[in-house]
């Protein structure tokens, strides 16, 4: 990490003991700058799966710097997303496949790149959100290993001689005076060009003198996000220039347009493929009034208070709600009477003809067949907008500021929403995080739940799929429930 001329020298002195070399790995370090591209083969199908894993922590991450969560909660938050889908392990571990962890996270960050090199605004989320996550890695990393990383890089860091740190020793014991238990005769200093260390600089933590800033090793931090920073920023940049010779491959373009919009709704859960009846129970038409008015999102809700009113959806609308009763638990004899009594201004004969082979088309039961699954709010979001007339789509997104207002205060004023919550939850519309809103929604309707500020649907993560909403708040009305009942069970006992 140092200049040539000084590396041997300085280690001598180091009083950190070196990590043993595991040459058995590929990968020797948890910490990367990803200054090398991969260059093993790959298949289509861990080429996106190795980004979108990525990208659910980094979204998170996003999300948590929109929510003002503390550092120490945007931590707990971006581990947790990590352990499940993103663990890079410490060379240390044992029974864990250390080398294929690391490849997925090497693999999944260029993959990013290029998706999120396309403009300054997406380089610049994007940048902001990995150095969070190295940031929390250097911070869990192990002191041994992370000292090694170091030691593996060419980071031109000048140490400054004893001698030298004696004659400045008035100057570096004043721009270290904010350090904890500093001692100048203790502390190693090291010497780069200022404009490395801004941060340092603007909080007048080093010494200036001839271009050069003197930084204490305890900063050394800094000196390493700035230069992870610098690289990744430059490396954005000609990716950006590089990206138009991809025109033309027809499997990879669409897999970057997905990613890209990932900074905008986050990205939904593997569950949200499957039914999310499995732990709350099959629905029956005659259920879903009262569902849609205790569990279900504003996106949902709208659709099925415009079908009440309306005795009718158009086309995209239909398809939106539809699928998500599907996932939702909603058989297809069960669908066909909901829809049938919904439309109770048609003829049975034009409902025959016109939308109960729609219904079971999205049920795989006619045509291709294909087993169709909900919208997602990434989908939802980027899909068709809505027209005149028209349903469909995202409430926050495509409604105005006042009508969007007004609807969250008729639709969960019963659930505790109040006047008081909109500025938050406008501000993270009004930053397009449409998905923050939405969470924040979830959390105040369901705070007699249990669920408090920036817990959102479990452990942190935001609502990224109107199932993954409909099916948490379903849970935790069953679990409020059965507490109850246990209670009240407990109470006749005691009596």
């Amino acid at each position: 990490m140092f200049s040539a001329r000084d590396r041997n020298a300085f280690s001598k002195k180091s009083n950190i003991p070196q990590v043993e070399k595991y040459s058995n790995l590929k990968y020797s370090h948890r910490l990367n700058f990803y200054d090398r591209p991969p260059i093993d083969d790959i298949t289509i199908e861990d080429f996106e799966t190795c980004a979108l894993d990525r990208l659910r922590v980094l979204a998170e991450i996003e999300s948590s710097f929109v929510r003002n969560r503390s550092w120490e909660e945007l931590k707990s938050v971006a581990l947790t997303q990590s352990e499940k889908y993103l663990p890079v392990h410490a060379s240390t571990a044992i029974a864990v496949d250390r080398d294929a962890e690391r490849k997925k996270d090497h693999v999944g960050h260029f993959v990013l790149r290029l998706a999120f090199c396309r403009s300054e605004e997406l380089r610049r989320r994007f940048v902001k959100s990995e150095m969070a996550l190295f940031r929390i890695r250097w911070d869990t990393d192990d002191r041994v290993e992370r000292e090694e990383f170091l030691n593996s890089r060419d980071f031109d860091w000048i140490p400054v001689s004893e001698s030298e740190i004696k004659e400045h020793a008035e100057e570096l014991t004043a721009a270290a005076g904010g350090l904890k238990d500093f001692k100048i005769e203790n502390e190693k200093f090291y010497k780069v060009k200022w404009t490395r260390v801004p941060d340092l600089v603007e909080r007048r933590r080093v010494f200036l003198k001839g271009g050069m800033a003197y930084v204490p090793a305890r900063e050394q931090s800094s000196l390493v996000f700035q230069e992870f920073q610098s690289n990744l920023e430059k490396a954005l940049e000609l990716t950006a220039k590089a990206l138009p010779r991809l025109d033309e491959d027809t499997r990879i373009v669409p897999i970057l347009d997905n990613l890209s919009q990932g900074f905008l709704a986050g990205v939904s859960s593997e569950w949200s493929t499957a039914s999310s009846s499995e732990s709350t129970g099959k629905i029956t038409a005659e259920m879903i009034d009262d569902m849609a008015r205790k569990h279900f999102p504003m996106c949902m809700r709208h659709l099925h208070e415009c079908l009440r009113r309306d005795r009718h959806l158009k086309h995209h609308g239909r398809l939106q709600y539809g699928l998500f009763l599907k996932v939702l638990g909603l058989s297809i004899e069960e669908a066909i009477t909901f829809w049938r009594r919904s439309f109770s201004q048609i003829q049975d004969d034009k409902f025959n003809k016109e939308y109960r082979y729609n219904i079971r088309h999205s049920y795989g039961l006619e045509g291709k067949r294909a087993n169709y699954a909900a919208k997602s709010c990434v989908q939802i979001l980027t899909g068709e907008t809505p027209g005149p007339g028209d349903s469909h789509g995202c409430p926050y997104r495509h409604f105005s500021q006042e009508n969007l207002s007004s609807a969250l205060l008729a639709t969960y004023s019963s659930q505790g929403l109040t006047q008081a919550d909109l500025p938050e939850i406008l501000h993270a519309v009004k930053s397009q995080h449409y998905h923050v809103a939405c969470t924040r929604v979830f959390e105040i309707t369901h705070a007699r739940d249990g669920v408090y500020k920036g817990e959102g649907v479990g452990g942190g993560e935001s609502v990224t799929h109107p199932n993954q909403y409909a099916a948490r708040s379903r849970e935790l009305e069953k679990a409020r429930l059965e507490t109850m009942k246990a209670e009240s069970d407990g109470d006749i006992v005691m009596s």
